[in-house]
């Protein structure tokens, strides 16, 4: 007991350092950047606005109040489980890894903010094979705790027959588990291999199929 209530504050203090970590470097860099900086970037992965270097601090602000939504919902996971703090303890790591792929995507802009970037098309890591990378990566962690996910209205693959019952819930984490990282691996691999609107296209070809499939198979399962 003593040993899970360690676990649990370890598991909380990393949250709270990645989760406020953008804010911290993205002040200690602030001074450095210039003037203006590119604030957006269009479908070309041209800048079609410029602005203050005092935008740098969306990202961060965006993170935060991201890390205390996915708190709330891994609090409002745990009252949903009788008994129990596996939603919780899933929907925390969830939190873990998303406040990650926020770290990476802020020291990405600031990347792109020190050096004015103008064509995101020079930086050697193209955008979209950043996003879906991570998404990739994302997948595959999910994946991997999906199985362990107990009946909630929050999180994991919830159709209307996977919510049928705790049978039909728990055969569809499994699946929606292995799915999902398999689709995470593909992700990957269209990642190393294209990029640009090639790269966005074919990921999203395989997030579709996914869809299609996990669906179909709720429903198989619910009718059998």
């Amino acid at each position: 007991m003593k040993t899970n209530i360690t676990r649990k504050r370890i598991c909380y203090r990393v949250y709270y350092v990645i989760m406020f970590l953008p804010l911290i470097i993205t002040l200690a860099v602030l001074p450095f950047l210039p003037e203006q900086i590119p604030a957006h970037y269009g479908f070309d992965n041209k800048v079609d606005r410029w602005g203050s270097k005092y935008e740098a601090l969306l990202y961060p602000i965006v993170t935060i109040l991201m890390g205390y939504f996915m708190l709330a919902m891994a609090k409002w996971g745990a009252r949903q489980e009788e008994g129990g703090e596996n939603n919780e303890k899933v929907l925390t790591a969830a939190g873990i890894v998303t406040m990650a792929v926020f770290n990476v995507l802020n020291t990405y802009a600031l990347y792109t903010d020190y050096n004015r970037v103008e064509d995101l098309s020079s930086v050697p890591l193209n955008i979209f094979q950043l996003l879906f990378g991570l998404m990739g990566t994302f997948m595959i962690i999910i994946g991997n705790i999906m199985p362990k996910l107990r009946m909630n209205s929050l999180i994991g693959l919830r159709t209307k027959w996977s919510m049928k019952d705790e049978a039909t819930w728990k055969k569809s984490q499994r699946f929606g588990g292995i799915t999902s990282i398999i689709g995470g691996i593909a992700v990957i691999v269209i990642c190393c291999l294209t990029k640009g609107m090639s790269c966005f296209w074919y990921n999203m070809g395989v997030i579709a199929v996914l869809l299609v499939v996990d669906v179909c198979y709720t429903r198989k399962i619910a009718r059998s």
